[in-house]
């Protein structure tokens, strides 16, 4: 058992809408008026509730009820929040931002980050945050794929089974280098073929049957569940919390043809924005996102796997999060190669797809 799983005793779209608040969260009149009671987090989708019960929905609730603090919030895929942010360096106007990998080290290597170390994060595995401060891990998880439970009787279990004609314009992944959990299809591919151009080759042929690009996973898992698609890319967390109230989905990890199926630790992971409009205000939420209280909802609320480990849920839907990845094996990227030929393997993405 790996030791993501050991700790992890084990959503979703849908954003408050800014409008002009963001826009004024940087000028001198809102720090002015209210400065000291808004915080603004950028983040990949997954953990807001499409109906206002995901995890961070519970959270910036009682982190308000308790400081008084208001969440404005953004989402996007990862790569887009990190671009957006990029944007706006000479006028910051995100305080948080929390991205999936490799974009939370793309962040902090465009400068995007200054050190905070928050109240907790002495108790997340040292792999799951950065050993300068710049980031760590709120919630943990894993990349996976879902498919469409009741037109398929049992879930594909191979990358090959996708290159059927059944699943021409009905299988579609998210944009590898826009979204996070796309980006983790190619990183898986290279695992399981063995290397960048044997996924490649793979996912040339993988073309075919894709119905084409998407800058949010999130929006993927409705259309399976609808059976406008029978198989998409996701990840254990996000998918978990939606198949509450999309019941034709399922979650699987796919193999090579007569190996084991695999997947890799997708953390959502947090940064305080370098030049924040409310720098104290971004700490108080990040020490909140690690409290014991927050932490302990993770499971039970978002679907997901706790950061800290000493805090080891026991509810239902820990337990199931267990069985879902008993028999899956974990494997742990080169996060620093990744990071430093990230662009180099999108661009080769795009030429061997079309893209």
């Amino acid at each position: 058992m790996s030791r993501h799983l050991m700790r992890a005793c084990a959503a979703v779209t849908g954003s408050l809408a800014l409008a002009a608040a963001l826009t004024a969260c940087g000028s001198s009149s809102a720090d002015s008026a209210d400065g000291e009671k808004v915080v603004t987090v950028y983040s990949a989708d997954g953990l807001k509730g499409e109906k206002g019960d995901g995890w961070y929905d519970k959270v910036f609730a009682d982190f308000t009820k308790k400081t008084g603090i208001e969440v404005k919030y953004v989402e996007g895929g990862s790569g887009e929040m990190v671009q957006r942010a990029v944007r706006e360096k000479t006028n910051t106007q995100a305080d948080v931002l929390v991205t999936l990998p490799p974009f939370i080290q793309q962040a902090d290597g465009k400068g995007l980050l200054q050190a905070y170390q928050p109240k907790g994060s002495d108790q997340v595995n040292g792999a799951d945050k950065a050993a300068d401060g710049k980031w760590t891990s709120v919630v943990n998880n894993y990349f996976g794929f879902v498919y469409n439970k009741k037109e398929l009787a049992q879930a594909p279990t191979t990358w090959e089974q996708l290159l059927d004609g059944r699943f021409k314009g009905r299988l579609q992944y998210s944009t590898p280098g826009v979204a996070g959990d796309g980006t983790a299809v190619l990183i898986k591919a290279m695992h399981d073929f063995g290397g960048q151009q044997p996924a490649l080759d793979y996912l040339k042929k993988l073309q075919a049957n894709n119905v084409g690009p998407s800058s949010s996973t999130s929006k993927l898992a409705p259309k399976t569940d609808k059976g406008e698609l029978l198989v998409a890319n996701g990840d254990v967390q996000m998918n978990f919390a939606q198949s509450k109230s999309m019941p034709n989905l399922g979650i699987w990890f796919p193999a090579r043809e007569g190996g084991k199926p695999t997947t890799f630790a997708l953390p959502y992971a947090a940064g305080l924005v370098a030049g924040a409009p409310h720098t104290e205000n971004g700490r108080k939420l990040l020490d909140f996102l690690l409290s014991e209280e927050a932490q302990k909802l993770v499971s039970e609320v978002g679907g997901g796997f706790p950061a800290r480990t000493d805090v080891k849920p026991t509810d239902a839907n820990a337990v199931e999060l267990t069985r879902l990845m008993g028999g899956v094996e974990v494997f742990e990227p080169d996060w620093a190669d990744i990071d430093e030929n990230l662009t180099a393997y999108v661009d080769a993405w795009k030429s061997a797809t079309g893209s």
